[in-house]
């Protein structure tokens, strides 16, 4: 009886030149395409992605060959002889020179230049720092829970009803000396319950996922559990997370740097303590506060474009 009705249907099929029922059943088997795979072809296509992605290749790119690039040495003086406190504090572009010189005589344009490395190593080194206390935080309190989640939880939330800079300043503030490790502690600190919170929501996550029950229902150790089947699953939203707070490591470096509570040594040059210099001679020289800010502003958006567009990438809510 199949075979007859099956005849039927491919002499219908083959009068409307349409393909046989045998045809018809063969699917062609493209393979599966994994998260990354699936998620590096839409970030290719997407122009902010590359665009964001362009700008933080250039600056670390920059930040890691600024010594070598840089026409004159940040820490010399060499114009300081054109410097006059009443008719001439800060000497203008010359030969050699295209951007001047600050008030101490100093080459502007090398100054900026090896200014972005100072602000990579304060940048990475305090989201480092964040994100590290953030695992440790957000690990114990998504794989234990109980009192242990809840005392946790409430440390986070009371550092992060404190504004972000507010916190940030009031903690270099209590160093007696400032100095660059006082920036970088500062700002970590802030970042810590970002990342706790963020990591602790996708443990709890995974706390009811099939491949964890099943662990647990073959007697696999709590830590084996958490380590390898809990932790690596919920980095995703974390290491998005992660450039995003870079731009915003960035700027609260150049923040606390512009207060003076960053590096004392102003021969060595960093972009938001150059900001801080230029204030005093802002109405007359804005180029000085112009520059560090552009710098500041692109780097930040670089991360920031990069950062969303890698969220969005591998959000399935928010898949175009």
């Amino acid at each position: 009886m199949n075979s007859r009705r099956k005849q039927r249907i491919d002499a219908l099929a083959a009068s409307s030149g349409t393909t046989t029922v045998a045809e018809a059943g063969h699917i062609k088997d493209t393979g599966g395409v994994g998260l990354v795979a699936s998620a590096w072809r839409r970030l290719r296509r997407n122009p902010i992605f590359l665009l964001g992605l362009a700008i933080t290749i250039v600056f670390i790119v920059l930040a890691v060959i600024a010594p070598w690039i840089a026409p004159h040495d940040p820490a010399d003086n060499p114009l300081i002889d054109k410097v006059s406190p009443q008719s001439n504090p800060i000497p203008g572009p010359e030969p050699g020179y295209p951007l001047g010189a600050d008030s101490s005589g100093r080459d502007f344009l090398s100054r900026l230049i090896v200014g972005s490395r100072q602000t990579l190593i304060v940048g990475v080194a305090a989201t480092i720092g964040g994100l590290g206390g953030g695992l440790v935080l957000g690990t114990l309190s998504g794989a234990f829970g109980g009192a242990v989640d809840a005392v946790i939880m409430r440390v986070v939330d009371v550092m992060l009803s404190i504004p972000s800079l507010l916190l940030a300043f009031s903690i270099a503030a209590i160093a007696a000396r400032p100095s660059q490790w006082t920036v970088i502690i500062a700002i970590a600190v802030v970042q810590v319950p970002i990342f706790a919170r963020l990591l602790r929501g996708s443990m709890l996550a995974q706390r009811s996922k099939d491949h964890v029950l099943a662990a647990r229902a073959l007697g696999v150790r709590r830590s084996a559990i958490v380590l390898r089947h809990m932790l690596p699953n919920s980095l995703g939203p974390v290491i998005v997370q992660t450039t995003l707070v870079l731009a915003t490591a960035i700027i609260d470096a150049a923040a606390l740097s512009y207060l003076g509570l960053g590096l004392p040594d102003d021969r060595v040059p960093e972009w938001g303590q150059m900001l801080g210099t230029s204030e005093t001679y802002f109405q007359d020289h804005p180029h000085l506060a112009v520059y560090p800010a552009l710098c500041i502003i692109v780097v930040a958006l670089g991360f920031t474009l990069m950062g969303e567009s890698l969220r969005e990438a591998l959000d399935p809510k928010s898949r175009r």
